[in-house]
C-alpha cells in the first residue's frame, strides 16, 4: 500500500490550515472594525467559498491561475513555473475552500469577546499590540482553536476544487480523496475501503478534537 496520498493530504493540509489561521485571524479582527455595509460585503465574498460547489472554486481557479489565464500565464512566463497540475497547487484550492471555516469562527470567537477587557487594559496604558495578543487571543482561543482544527479536518478531505486544479498524478498529486475516487473508478473496492477507513479514522480524531476545545469553551 502507498501511503504517499496521505503524506501529500497531510502537508497539503498542514500548509493550508497554517495559512487559513492567520489569514482567518487577520481578516475577521480587521473586518469587525469597518462600517456595516463594507463588512457586510466582505463577508459575503469571503464566506462564499464555503456554499459554493468546490468545483465551481477550482474551475474559478482555474481562470485565473491555469497556463493560458493572467496570473499563470504570467508566473509560467517570468518564472518558468506552472500554477497548476502540481502537488502545492492543491494548496491553493485548499486554502480557498477552507478559508470561510477559519474566518466565520474566529469572528464568532471576537464577537463574544468582552470588549470592556479591550477599554480596561487602554485605560492601563496597555498597547494594542498587547492587548490583543495576551488578552483577546487567551479569551478566544478555544474557539478559534476549533476553527483551525475544523479547517485541518477539512483541507485533508477536499476533493473538487483540489482534483480540478492539481488532478491526479500517482506520485505526484494524488490525495486520499482522488485515490479512493481513482481505486473505485477502475473497481479496486478492497483498497478503497482500506483509504476510507484512514480517512473516517483521521476524521474521527480530528471531530473528538474539536468536542474536546468546545468542552473546555462551555466551561
Amino acid at each position: 500500500m502507498d501511503w504517499f496520498p496521505l503524506l501529500n493530504s497531510l502537508r497539503i493540509a498542514v500548509i493550508s490550515a497554517v495559512i487559513v489561521f492567520f489569514a482567518g485571524i487577520a481578516a475577521a479582527y480587521y473586518i469587525a472594525k469597518l462600517p456595516r455595509l463594507i463588512k457586510g460585503v466582505l463577508d459575503v465574498v469571503l464566506t462564499l467559498p464555503l456554499v459554493l460547489p468546490p468545483t465551481v472554486v477550482g474551475y474559478l481557479l482555474l481562470c485565473l491561475l491555469g497556463p493560458r489565464r493572467p496570473i499563470g500565464a504570467w508566473v509560467l512566463e517570468v518564472f518558468g513555473t506552472r500554477l497548476t497540475m502540481q502537488w502545492w497547487s492543491a494548496v491553493f484550492a485548499v486554502t480557498v475552500v477552507v478559508f470561510p471555516l477559519m474566518y466565520r469562527t474566529a469572528r464568532g470567537a471576537f464577537e463574544s469577546f468582552d470588549e470592556t477587557l479591550v477599554q480596561a487594559g487602554r485605560t492601563l496604558g496597555l498597547s494594542n499590540t498587547y492587548i490583543f495578543w495576551r488578552i483577546r487571543m487567551p479569551c478566544c482561543r478555544q474557539g478559534i482553536l476549533a476553527g483551525a482544527v475544523l479547517s485541518f479536518a477539512r483541507a485533508i478531505g477536499e476533493y473538487g476544487a483540489t482534483s480540478m486544479v492539481a488532478g491526479y498524478t500517482p506520485g505526484r498529486t494524488a490525495t486520499v480523496a482522488t485515490e479512493v475516487y481513482q481505486l473505485w473508478r477502475i473497481g479496486d473496492d478492497a483498497l478503497a475501503m482500506r483509504w476510507v477507513a484512514v480517512n473516517i479514522a483521521i476524521s474521527a480524531v480530528v471531530l473528538l478534537a474539536v468536542n474536546l476545545l468546545e468542552r473546555r469553551r462551555g466551561r
